[in-house]
């Protein structure tokens, strides 16, 4: 039995992926539902997960499935489904159109995968789809298990990392203290910063002084990746 906000909301994002092939954000979420913040929309979203009735896709930004729907609701029809793909990789699309398939000598010569853009300030929301593919700085890592971000912003210069670089990716969802990761805040704000274990919380440390940590809840934070490798290119 679904509470009245359990159902609007698997309601609410089943009719989002039939529309438009991904899930909504927690903003849009958050407004259809009315409630006054995020953490209201993850809670619901535990919920439902426990519930059996939905299944968030690992190593993806806003990337949900719903499993079935209240018997008083249309049933979920997956052969139905728009034409678009649904989302692939970690920050697959979420705002843009549905990524093309990499070819098949990209994928042989070991070239990484762009996903987009990572904030070392601000955090962005979700990031997008495959835009190009580099090669790793000492060509020995697997494309299979790793990706690469363009980096915006100042907040991790004091970790080597400069506005305009673009950092190599391990994908992992754990991580140890002090690894530079890509973390997930509330499903739907990206950014990369130093992970830190304070206590039952997590802290996201900038590596610049003009930036303050950030604390949250272990449950509002999901690693996307760990820093491997870092490409700068010299005009």
């Amino acid at each position: 039995m679904l509470t009245k906000k359990q159902k609007e909301l698997l309601e609410f994002i089943h009719e989002r992926i039939l529309a438009t092939g991904v899930s909504p954000s927690f903003d849009e979420m958050k407004e259809a539902l009315d409630l006054a913040s995020k953490s209201g929309i993850h809670r619901l979203i535990m919920a439902l997960e426990e519930r059996g009735f939905l299944r968030r896709l690992p190593n993806r930004a806003r990337a949900l499935e719903v499993l079935k729907l209240p018997e008083s609701a249309t049933a979920p029809t997956p052969a139905a489904a728009p034409s678009a793909p649904p989302p692939r990789g970690p920050f697959r699309p979420s705002l843009v159109g549905a990524p093309q398939e990499p070819r098949a000598e990209a994928v042989r010569s070991g070239l990484i995968p762009v996903l987009g853009r990572i904030a070392a300030g601000t955090a962005i929301e979700a990031i997008q789809h495959e835009t190009h593919r580099i090669a790793p700085p000492d060509g020995q890592l697997d494309p299979d298990t790793h990706y690469a971000l363009e980096v915006r912003g100042d907040s991790m210069i004091n970790a080597g990392i400069l506005d305009g670089d673009t950092v190599i990716l391990k994908r992992t969802d754990i991580a140890d203290s002090g690894d530079i990761v890509v973390a997930l805040v509330d499903e739907a704000e990206a950014t990369l910063k130093r992970f830190r274990k304070k206590g039952g919380s997590i802290a996201l440390e900038a590596a610049n002084p003009a930036y303050g940590t950030r604390i949250f809840g272990p449950d509002r934070v999901r690693i996307q990746g760990r820093l491997v490798a870092l490409v700068r290119r010299y005009l």
